[in-house]
């Protein structure tokens, strides 16, 4: 169809094509959210594209820390006895508290040896996204998840099924402020925090007080 003036006048978009192209432009969307920004943003990789294609690195759950003790260093090796398992070191104790912002995250890991064991009791003043996880000492390795899921606290012991770094991650879902708050202990030498803008913090881990012997 020509107007007036010689020009060709396109026919409008029909609502059953206008419909098929948001759709269609809805499903990228969210193929694009999934696929590379939940991995480069939060750390979350449900598809694997994340780790594919480095956008774990970005994010930096990707990156380890060691906050391992020196190199040949037997402390925080457990010797088993039986049904016991002894360690050169001592017994630590550890409290911290975070508060996020909607949609802030912050990681909260320790270093554990093979088979050293710890208690915790974790508390959200609302439900957080929440993933309980090691690493490897060795970073080609990957995370293994323990506990992955929304919930507002969490209360048990844990036994490290390799040497790494052992944790969680927390990420305010969205509304309002959210406090946590963290209690353990255990045979572990160090914490460290990740938050979500990337900073990198040590916390000190110490015996609890009036408690200075070591095991024989």
């Amino acid at each position: 169809m020509e107007s007036d003036s010689g020009f060709a006048l396109q026919k409008p978009m029909s609502r059953q094509k206008m419909a098929a192209v948001s759709a269609f432009a809805a499903v990228v969307a969210t193929a694009i959210f999934v696929g590379a920004v939940l991995p480069a943003e939060y750390g979350i990789d449900p598809l694997g594209t994340g780790e594919a294609f480095g956008l774990l690195a970005i994010s930096g759950r990707g990156q380890v820390e060691s906050i391992a003790p020196p190199a040949g260093s037997t402390e925080f090796t457990p010797v088993p006895v039986g049904p016991a398992a002894f360690y050169q070191a001592h017994y630590r104790v550890d409290t911290a508290e975070f508060v996020l912002e909607p949609y802030e995250y912050v990681e909260y890991k320790y270093h554990l040896e093979t088979g050293a064991g710890m208690v915790f009791s974790w508390t959200a003043s609302s439900p957080v996204i929440h993933d309980f996880h090691g690493q490897p000492d060795d970073a080609t390795q990957g995370e293994t998840s323990y506990d992955k899921r929304e919930t507002d606290g969490a209360n048990g012991s844990f036994a490290a099924p390799f040497t790494g770094i052992h944790g969680w991650y927390w990420e305010n879902p969205g509304g309002d402020r959210i406090t946590i708050r963290i209690t353990s202990s255990g045979f572990y030498n160090a914490a460290l925090e990740t938050s979500y803008n990337g900073t990198r913090k040590r916390h000190q881990v110490l015996p609890p007080k009036g408690n200075t012997a070591r095991a024989e």
